[in-house]
C-alpha cells in the first residue's frame, strides 16, 4: 500500500505525509504475508500491536474448545484490527484472527506512544483515529448481536442482508462473506443455511448468485 493509500485509511486519517512518515517510523511498522488460513494471532496471546490490513482481509473469529466457529467480523483492505486489544497489551485476547485470503499486514507498536513522553502532533491524531475506529468496532459487535438474536435462521438472514442493503443504500448488494463463513458469522448450521436460503429464493424473497444478493419487494 502507498503512502497516499495509507493516508486515506481510518488508523492515518488527518496525517500530512511527513507525520506518516514519522509515525511508521515510531511505532515501529513492520509487514508479514500470509496465506488463506494462516493463523496470524491466537486467542491467549498477549500483544501490543495494532494490525492494518493492507491487502486481502482477515477474520476475527471465537473458536471455542470443541471447535466451534463463530465470525464475529470480516476485515478488509485498509482497515483494522486489535485495536482494544492492544491497548490493553497485558490481558490474553479472547479472539483468533485468521487469513480470509492470502494477504499483508503491517503492524504497529502501540505501547510506544504511552511510554514516549515528548508528545508529537501526530500522536493526538492518531489517539482520535483509535478512538473512532473503537467506537466503529463496538457498533460492528453490536450490530452482529441484533443478527444472531433471532431464533430463526430465517429471521436471522432477513435481520442480516436488510442491513447489507441498508448499507449498500440498494435492493441488489454484494456481502463480504462466503456461504460458510455466513454461517459461521449468523451463529448457524450452513446446511441449515443453504436450505433456507433455497426456500426464500424460491418464495421469492430473495435472488443471489454466490455472495450476489438481491431482496425482493414482496414479503
Amino acid at each position: 500500500m502507498k503512502t497516499d493509500e495509507l493516508l486515506k485509511t481510518r488508523l492515518f486519517r488527518g496525517f500530512t505525509t511527513e507525520e506518516l512518515i514519522d509515525a511508521l517510523r515510531a511505532l515501529h511498522a513492520h509487514g508479514r504475508n500470509y496465506q488463506k488460513g494462516d493463523w496470524i494471532l491466537a486467542s491467549g496471546e498477549t500483544i501490543k500491536e495494532i494490525g492494518l490490513v493492507l491487502q486481502g482481509s482477515v477474520l476475527i473469529e471465537n473458536n471455542d474448545v470443541w471447535g466451534n466457529r463463530s465470525i464475529m467480523e470480516k476485515v478488509p483492505r485498509g482497515q483494522a484490527f486489535t485495536v482494544t486489544y492492544a491497548l490493553q497489551s497485558n490481558l490474553p485476547i479472547p479472539i483468533d484472527v485468521t487469513a480470509a485470503e492470502p494477504c499483508s499486514v503491517m503492524f504497529l507498536d502501540v505501547p510506544v506512544i504511552q511510554e514516549n513522553q515528548s508528545a508529537q502532533i501526530w500522536h493526538v491524531k492518531f489517539l482520535s483515529n483509535i478512538l473512532r475506529l473503537t467506537a466503529a468496532r463496538n457498533y460492528a459487535l453490536i450490530t452482529r448481536g441484533m443478527h444472531t438474536q433471532p431464533k430463526t435462521v430465517r429471521e436471522r438472514v432477513l435481520s442480516y442482508l436488510g442491513t447489507e442493503a441498508k448499507t449498500a443504500g440498494s435492493l441488489s448488494f454484494t456481502i463480504p462473506f462466503d456461504r460458510q463463513q455466513m454461517a459461521d458469522y449468523l451463529n448457524l448450521d450452513r446446511s441449515a443455511l443453504s436450505k433456507e436460503l433455497g426456500k426464500m429464493k424460491k418464495e421469492g424473497l430473495i435472488d443471489y448468485k454466490k455472495n450476489r444478493f438481491k431482496l425482493c419487494t414482496a414479503r
